[in-house]
């Protein structure tokens, strides 16, 4: 099997970017003809045309748009590899770094982490965002630089991952419940009124729900956003 040539990644990388041969010729120092020549060969690995005519200009197919994120991923990293180590000085470093989290992670880690910043980096400035939803969009495009999450097998590739912590779920009932005169079964937990923790209010969506059994059914009664006492 051929070893392909790996600087057709950049190449796709700066035409996607462009949308133009013209303009990625441009970007790379190349003559146009060397750049549609390039484009041919690009079209020829992956069976794609990857860009079309429309109009006057050409637009993405796509299996181009399904590429363009991946393939950028590859050649930030390939360039970081390349480059030559440097030696980060953090008391040095002034930069935001925006993290979304929820509120819980906040209140446990925020002052320490801050304390930690205030001795190391003190030019490092922390935004933290509320965390609505799973939605790892942000951080995919961009708009933040880190997130605490549950780590999934479901995570793309581009996305870097490091466990942080484990954790754990209890439940939670008050001292005179019925269920607390017996030994607690499964059908018995069921049948018990539940106050679930869910973003969204779906039963689906709750906190614990990965860890139940399929198909097991509850009687929720309520569902809250956060269970924490202020």
């Amino acid at each position: 099997m051929a070893t392909p040539d790996l600087n057709l990644l950049v190449a796709l990388d700066v035409l996607l970017e462009e949308g133009s041969v013209a303009g990625a010729a441009d970007r790379l120092r190349l003559s146009p003809s060397a750049m549609s020549r390039t484009l041919a060969r690009l079209r020829e690995a992956t069976g794609d045309p990857l860009l079309v005519r429309a109009g006057r200009g050409l637009v993405p197919t796509p299996r181009a748009l399904e590429l363009q994120e991946r393939v950028g991923s590859l050649v930030d990293e390939g360039q970081t590899l390349l480059r030559p180590s440097k030696v980060l000085k953090l008391a040095a470093v002034e930069r935001t770094f925006t993290m979304r989290a929820s509120d819980g992670f906040v209140e446990n880690f925020g002052p320490r982490l801050l304390g930690r910043l205030g001795a190391d980096a003190p030019g490092i400035r922390l935004n933290f965002l509320q965390k609505p939803d799973k939605d790892s969009a942000p951080l995919r495009e961009g708009r933040i630089d880190l997130e605490t999450a549950v780590v999934e097998p479901t995570m793309g590739p581009e996305l870097r991952t490091q466990a942080l912590f484990r954790d754990r779920l209890i439940g939670v009932i008050g001292a005179t419940h019925p269920l607390t005169r017996k030994k607690i079964s499964a059908k018995h937990y069921a049948e018990a009124r539940h106050v679930i923790v869910s973003r969204s209010g779906l039963d689906e969506d709750s906190m614990e729900g990965k860890l139940l059994p399929e198909h097991f059914k509850r009687h929720v009664a309520c569902s809250v956003g956060d269970l924490r006492p202020r």
